[in-house]
This record gives C-alpha cells, sequence and structure tokens, in this order.
C-alpha cells in the first residue's frame, strides 16, 4: 500500500514539474515588443441665438481626429511609428462651410543603442506632412491657395535621440536632413508656392515658357522634441517642437512648429482640449484679400488655438 502511495505520488510531482516547464517555456512566446495604441475621437461646438440683443451669428463646428501609434522595443532596437489625422469644420449662418483644421502627420523613428542602460538611441528619422482638401483664403472660394500634396513635406534624416520613457520625454537631434517640399498642383507651382521655384514667362507676362518646379529639396539640421506629462489624475498635457535650418540657404533662419495640448478626462469617453500651434516657415507668404483681389505678402508667424470637448475612443 505505502508503495503505491510513493509511486502515485511520484507521478503527481512529475507531472506537475512538466507542466510547469511548459508553462515556463510558452508565456515568453506571448510577450509582444510592440506596443498598440489606436485613438479616434469627434469634438463638437455649438452657439444658437435667439433674440439676442447684443447680436451674433448661429454657428456650428466639429472636429474628426485621429492617433495610431506603433511602438518596437527589443533590448537595444527601438522602432517608433505614429500617424496622426485631424479635419475640421465650421458652419456659420449666411456663410459657407469653411475649413478650421487638416493635417495627415506621419513619423517614424528608428534607433539602435549601445547597450540596455543607455538613453541614446542612434538611427534615423523620417517624416510626411501634407493635408485631406483644398484649403482658401476666405471669403475667397474660387481659387485655392493650398491642396493635397500642395503643399506636402518629406524629412529624412540621421541622427541621436535621447529618450527618458519615465519623464514622458525624448530630444531627436539630427545634423544631416534632408526636407523636400511638394507642390503638385500645376498652378500653385508655377506661381512658385510654397518656396519652389516659380514658372518664366515671355516679357508680356502671357506665354509659358517653363513650368514651375513641382518640389524643392533643401539639406540642413533638424531638432524635434517631445514632452508628455500628467499634470494631474485626468488632466494631461503634451508638448511637441520641430526646428530646422537649412544649410544651402538663408543658413539660421529657422523654421518653426510648436504644438502643444492639455486634454482633461472627463470619463472613460469624454474629454476636453486645449491646443495651440504656433507655425513659421520663410518660404510660407502670407495671402489676403484686398478689394477682392487676392495679394501676397512675406511670411507671417502663424498661430492656430482650440477649445473642444467631445467623444474619444481608445482601443
Amino acid at each position: 500500500m505505502i508503495k503505491r502511495i510513493l509511486i502515485f505520488a511520484i507521478f503527481i510531482i512529475s507531472t506537475n514539474s512538466t507542466f510547469s516547464q511548459i508553462i515556463r517555456t510558452e508565456k515568453p512566446d506571448s510577450i509582444s515588443n510592440w506596443k498598440k495604441v489606436n485613438k479616434v475621437g469627434l469634438d463638437f461646438t455649438q452657439i444658437t441665438f435667439i433674440n439676442w440683443s447684443a447680436g451674433g451669428n448661429n454657428s456650428i463646428s466639429g472636429l474628426a481626429k485621429g492617433q495610431f501609434i506603433r511602438n518596437y522595443l527589443n533590448d537595444n532596437k527601438k522602432w517608433d511609428n505614429e500617424l496622426i489625422v485631424r479635419y475640421g469644420i465650421n458652419k456659420q449662418e449666411n456663410t459657407e462651410l469653411r475649413k478650421t483644421d487638416d493635417q495627415i502627420n506621419f513619423n517614424s523613428t528608428l534607433g539602435y543603442r549601445t547597450d540596455t542602460i543607455s538613453n541614446w538611441y542612434y538611427g534615423g528619422r523620417f517624416s510626411f506632412l501634407t493635408q485631406f482638401a483644398n484649403g482658401y483664403s476666405y471669403p475667397n472660394v474660387d481659387k485655392a491657395i493650398s491642396k493635397p500634396f500642395s503643399p506636402a513635406y518629406v524629412f529624412l534624416g540621421i541622427g541621436a535621440e535621447y529618450s527618458r520613457k519615465d519623464l514622458g520625454f525624448n530630444l531627436y537631434l539630427s545634423p544631416l536632413t534632408q526636407k523636400t517640399t511638394l507642390v503638385l498642383d500645376t498652378r500653385l507651382a508655377n506661381e512658385g508656392a510654397f518656396g519652389v521655384e516659380k514658372a518664366i514667362y515671355d516679357e508680356t507676362g502671357t506665354i509659358l515658357l517653363r513650368n514651375g518646379k513641382k518640389q524643392r529639396t533643401e539639406l540642413g539640421a533638424l531638432i524635434t522634441s517631445q514632452w508628455k506629462r500628467k499634470v494631474m489624475t485626468n488632466i494631461n498635457f503634451d508638448t511637441r517642437a520641430t526646428l530646422y535650418t537649412d544649410y544651402l540657404k538663408d543658413f539660421g533662419n529657422i523654421d518653426i512648429n510648436w504644438q502643444l495640448a492639455v486634454e482633461m478626462i472627463v470619463n472613460k469617453y469624454v474629454k476636453a482640449n486645449i491646443g495651440t500651434q504656433l507655425l513659421y516657415d520663410n518660404d510660407i507668404k502670407n495671402k489676403r484679400e484686398v478689394d477682392g483681389v487676392q495679394i501676397t505678402e512675406g511670411a507671417r508667424v502663424q498661430w492656430k488655438q482650440l477649445i473642444g470637448i467631445g467623444l474619444e475612443y481608445t482601443f
């Protein structure tokens, strides 16, 4: 009897040992090196006046947005990818539908570090930026001042990135980055929009001798940074900046793109957002209407500010 009990105990122990070994062997295979985040949202703003003595126009606006992140990390290698899409419209009483926001922005950074302790990664970065629809200098809606892929910006370079996930901070430094500006619309290219070489006409200005160039290539230095922080339990802060200067033309003249966003979480699906964006590019000339005629001025600092509340779903 005792012999049978010992044999049964040995069988149970060996079986559990084998089963535990199988679990330990298979568990690492279920751990992915990829981090995936998908966010889609819709913000609304609406105002209505009825017999309002101070006056005002009824209006409604909406902003659709999405953020899709695919990050890979395995020991000394990392590959970060982010796609941001935004499109907003506004309709006021007695005016046509107008665009308020329009952005397609894709960023990809590939890096390698010498050891698992270092916060410095060495590699390359690719960025692409364009828009969904035509842009106008309102109220003129007959002549677009921008279109999809007119412009589009492509950045491709090599450099080093300092990344601190515990601080929510990263800084990318590139001493060698190529910036390509695309203006694929023929009319805008002929006008020399967004810094491309404009068309050449004869002395009368009526006969086209050469079409405008549809792209412009620059070679310079790029600095990008991002800082994300949880300010309070339900408040998130995110700021990112991009600085670029061209070695070949106007060295020291810096293109600036600085964005700041504050997210206030009401509950799992409802969130309020405050955001600003500052842009300066010497190749982007200001356009405005004077007595029904569209004129082009020098470069200006561009500023955009958004406040909205809406729905957001993360999956």
